[in-house]
């Protein structure tokens, strides 16, 4: 959520954030309605004022001003009381409008229309050539028992799955493979700095409100009969963990490795990748999120090293990949700048998406009230960043896919071969 002052003051700046985002919202409707919750505060305070000052002279006055103010006392408190019921009118208006406004992108971000508009700022690793015809994940790892969709889609209905025997073994493997790169320190190559944590996927509606999923995306969300949503990514739980606390500036940046199941309706995907495990209802993943001191630099520093990390994954693994800079109508109401890291598949013989790196300045923590005190005493709103490091099933694609060979055998990446006893899957 943006500072309404700074709403108000560089109107015309949320105005082309809003139609580079392709995010519909009535300015000067929230302005206006701005206009009038200050002027009912300003009212209710003045009121109050003269409560307060009535209240006193009571306390000294002769039997007949004391009625007088007594009168005068009862008048003020039904002004007021009206006040406060127009007031709370408003402000329910005033907060409707405020959490649609759209965040600010970085002038670095280019314009478009959907993600075909998004530009290729990097490109690692090449495609693998093979002399046969590759097959696809579904074929792969259906005929090495790795993969039972039919009843998968029997027990949890469409877009279900079993992951089986070593398609079980490979996920376990790239969990654990993950959680040790970012435990070992940087001197050791890792990730360093990284606490793990298992978030929990059932979470109140705040934590969705404050990392900026509700309520636009609520279609996507599955709600529970308590009011609880089930959480599409670690990314909101572990936001909310600091929800309206203060943290030692010492203590920053704050990273945290989360781990979390996963579950999205896919609302609006109808007909996009009905088959395999590109898009499903129930996935796992393990995310990082960051909080930092509120500075743009910061933010930028920490978004470059979430992304390297990401990318120190893949590269390890040996898959290809290329890195795209979104375009505006690509980006979600809070962020500022995101890249996506799409990796090579070679049966749809593209790059498809396994990994989002975003930043969002004060824009989720403003809503969470996350902040921490600067040098100078001040309290601040912290900045906020998340970062896919490894998403499953997904992932599993482009890695059985690349490492497929002529016999319809998956060779293992190096990386994974002690966790996973084989250098071969047959």
């Amino acid at each position: 959520m943006l500072d309404i002052k700074f709403i108000r003051e560089n109107l015309d700046v949320v105005r082309e954030a809003a139609r580079k985002k392709h995010v519909t919202v009535d300015l000067d409707r929230l302005i206006a309605v701005d206009g009038e919750r200050l002027k009912l505060t300003a009212a209710a305070e003045g009121l109050r004022t003269r409560q307060n000052s009535a209240s006193k002279e009571i306390v000294g006055a002769e039997p007949a001003k004391k009625a007088t103010l007594l009168d005068e006392m009862k008048a003020l408190k039904d002004e007021l009381q009206g006040h406060e019921e127009k007031l709370k009118g408003v402000m329910g208006e005033w907060r409707d409008l405020m959490v649609r406004v759209p965040n600010v992108p970085d002038i670095s971000v280019p314009d478009g229309n959907s993600d075909a508009d998004n530009k290729e700022v990097k490109r690692w690793g090449e495609p693998p050539k093979f002399n046969f015809e590759p097959k696809s994940h579904v074929e792969l790892m259906e005929k090495l028992g790795m993969l039972d969709l039919n009843r998968g889609t029997k027990v949890a209905g469409f877009r279900g799955y079993f992951l089986k025997g070593k398609g079980a073994e490979l996920s376990f493997a790239l969990w654990r493979f993950v959680l040790d790169e970012f435990g070992a320190p940087a001197s050791a190559g890792g990730r360093g700095g990284f606490t793990p944590i298992i978030a929990p996927s059932l979470v109140r509606k705040e934590p969705f409100m404050g990392t900026g999923y509700l309520p636009q995306g609520e279609e996507d969300l599955y709600k529970t009969q308590d009011g609880e949503y089930l959480a599409g990514t670690a990314e909101v739980g572990v936001m909310g963990l600091h929800m309206d606390e203060a943290i030692e500036k010492k203590d920053l940046p704050i990273k945290y490795l989360g781990f979390s199941p996963c579950f999205r309706r896919e609302a609006g995907s109808h007909g996009k990748d009905t088959k395999g495990i590109m898009r499903v209802h129930e996935f796992f993943k393990v995310e990082q999120v960051v909080l930092c001191e509120a500075t743009h630099e910061e933010s930028v520093k920490q978004h470059e090293a979430l992304t390297a990390n990401a990318e120190a994954l893949l590269q390890k693994l040996e898959l290809p990949y290329h890195v795209v800079v979104n375009c505006g109508a690509d980006l979600g109401l809070g962020q500022v700048k995101k890249y996506d890291i799409e990796t090579w598949v070679p049966s749809e013989k593209r790059y498809r998406e396994t990994h989002s790196s975003s930043y969002f300045h004060d824009f989720q923590t403003r809503r969470l009230n996350i902040r921490y005190r600067d040098d100078d005493g001040k309290l601040k709103f912290a900045h906020s960043l998340n970062n896919t490091a490894l998403a499953t099933p997904r992932i599993l694609i482009p890695l059985v896919e690349n490492n497929q060979q002529a016999d319809g055998t998956i060779t293992v990446p190096k990386a994974l071969q002690s966790y996973l006893g084989t250098s071969v899957i047959q």
